[in-house]
């Protein structure tokens, strides 16, 4: 990110047609144009404004006001744009450059270069952002498992190969991280490549993901989509479409499986909301805009699998002031198979990743699709775990001295299985010191099934803090415990 996103494109496309507009007003990102003709340009289409420098402003028609008047939204900064200046309709939709040009660049909402590198050849083709889902009939249901190495996220919420799947969550509770570690994940597992959008996203967070992924190697086979948080409200709404859409390119074209990564969802949300109002629409729930569902399921019906080539979607979702019964939360967690739900109480004791086994849920934790064993340990890892939660006000008013023999023991039970589902991770192990671990699902269910037998009754809890498999955390009780795990973490 070498140069800032809100850089103007220096010239119109070559497919934009003569100058048959000019501009009679501007209200921040909201530019009304004249034509002199009664054909005026469909909803969505291009619209390029020229300036005296000879530089354009790239917007998209979204309202016919009158007859000869289209109410434009500018994607990109409109400083020093004046009225009567001229403009330019394009052929259609915003068009993003596709294909092996674009891997391991990045771009913005327009399919610009922004890394500071060779700008993408004007040959390359290219595809229009805005396209209709797959039909019905040509869509693949997701039942393969995407394992991700994550014990608790393979446990409790597993993945679809081809689905979707979110992780919603507060302020600082873990979402860029658990995102990164996912693309970690993938890209050691399964190869293949993967599309980053960065909705709203701060440009610190994009320099840390950009050199990350140099820094890992797998930028190579990655497309990171930016459209920064300093950007007009119309970039940050489709920057998800721009990365959809290359993503949807390999999926049909080469027949790839791609990973499709976004953060932040709510963003896309909350960029729509500042559209709707700047384009004078009556606010719905919450202040939200009144097309938010249809927004949300425009975007989310298009992540599909289609013949034998998927699109799996990893999507962080803010949780704003932490309420779940947000409108744009919900709508969200309608589209998704696996709903991944962080805790900022796990968050506080340092039990990362913060996920609360509880609340997180999927569809694919069903006998027929995981197996009857998976399913039987993660739904006793469920009941014992909720056990502990309904004691809680017991034990923090007389102390778990006072509970039954059963009751302490599946407490301390609960316990030691909190504590075997953290994971140290390799995007943190800068900071924690501690080398990123990986567990197959098999070691996982193994190491619980041990917990919920009673293997482990006798050993410290901080034995299976922070670590791998189970023979890891067996190795470490037969040390006595580490000592450099603080009594507190524990």
């Amino acid at each position: 990110m070498a140069e800032s996103t809100t850089c103007r494109n220096t010239a119109a496309p070559a497919a934009a047609l003569a100058a048959s507009g000019r501009v009679s007003a501007v209200r921040g990102a909201v530019v009304d144009v004249v034509f002199d003709t009664h054909e005026l340009p469909p909803i969505d289409t291009a619209l390029w404004i020229m300036l005296l420098d000879g530089t354009s402003i790239l917007a998209e028609a979204q309202a016919h006001t009158s007859e000869r008047t289209v109410r434009a939204l500018a994607l990109q900064a409109t400083a020093g744009l004046v009225r009567g200046a001229a403009v330019r309709v394009g052929a259609g939709p915003i068009e993003v450059p596709v294909g092996d040009a674009v891997l391991g660049r990045l771009l913005d909402v327009a399919g610009v270069t922004r890394d500071g590198g060779e700008p993408v050849p004007a040959a390359v083709e290219r595809r229009p952002i805005h396209r209709a889902a797959p039909p019905l009939l040509a869509q693949r249901g997701a039942t393969r498992l995407f394992e991700t190495g994550i014990k608790i996220v393979d446990l409790l919420t597993p993945l679809a190969h081809g689905g979707k799947a979110a992780m919603f969550g507060g302020a600082g509770v873990g979402k860029t991280v658990l995102v990164m570690e996912l693309i970690h994940a993938m890209a050691a597992r399964y190869g293949g490549m993967s599309v980053f959008a960065g909705v709203g996203e701060r440009s610190r967070e994009g320099h840390e993901m950009l050199s990350d992924m140099r820094g890992s190697g797998v930028l190579p086979g990655a497309v990171l989509v930016y459209g920064q948080m300093n950007e007009p409200p119309g970039a940050r709404w489709r920057v998800p479409l721009t990365a959809l859409t290359i993503a949807e390119y390999f999926r049909d074209e080469r027949g790839q499986n791609v990973l499709l990564l976004m953060d932040n969802v709510f963003r896309f949300v909350q960029a729509g909301a500042e559209v709707s109002g700047l384009l004078g629409r009556m606010p719905s729930r919450v202040g939200y805009q009144p097309t938010l569902a249809s927004e949300v399921a425009a975007l989310q019906e298009r992540i599909v699998s289609v013949g034998n080539a998927a699109v799996t979607a990893i999507e962080a979702v803010y949780v704003p002031a932490d309420d779940f019964t947000d409108p744009a939360v919900t709508t969200i967690a309608s589209h998704v198979d696996s709903m991944i739900v962080l805790s900022r109480a796990l968050a506080a004791e340092g039990m990362y990743p913060a996920i609360d086994p509880l609340g997180s849920s999927s569809i694919l934790l069903d006998p027929l699709v995981v197996g009857a064993e998976h399913a039987a340990v993660a739904n006793e890892v469920r009941r014992v775990l909720e056990h502990q939660r309904e004691l809680q006000d017991v034990i923090a008013l007389l102390g778990i001295e006072e509970l039954g023999v059963d009751d302490r023991r599946a407490v301390q039970r609960a316990r030691r299985l909190q504590r075997f589902l953290t994971q140290p991770f390799a995007v943190t192990e800068a900071f924690s010191g501690q080398p990123c671990r990986t567990v197959a699902l098999a070691d996982t269910i193994a190491g619980c099934q041990a917990i919920l037998g009673g293997e482990c009754d006798d050993w410290q809890e901080r034995s299976l803090f922070m670590v791998g498999a189970l023979d890891e955390a067996r190795a470490k009780e037969a040390r006595g415990g580490s000592a450099g795990v603080s009594a507190a973490a524990a």
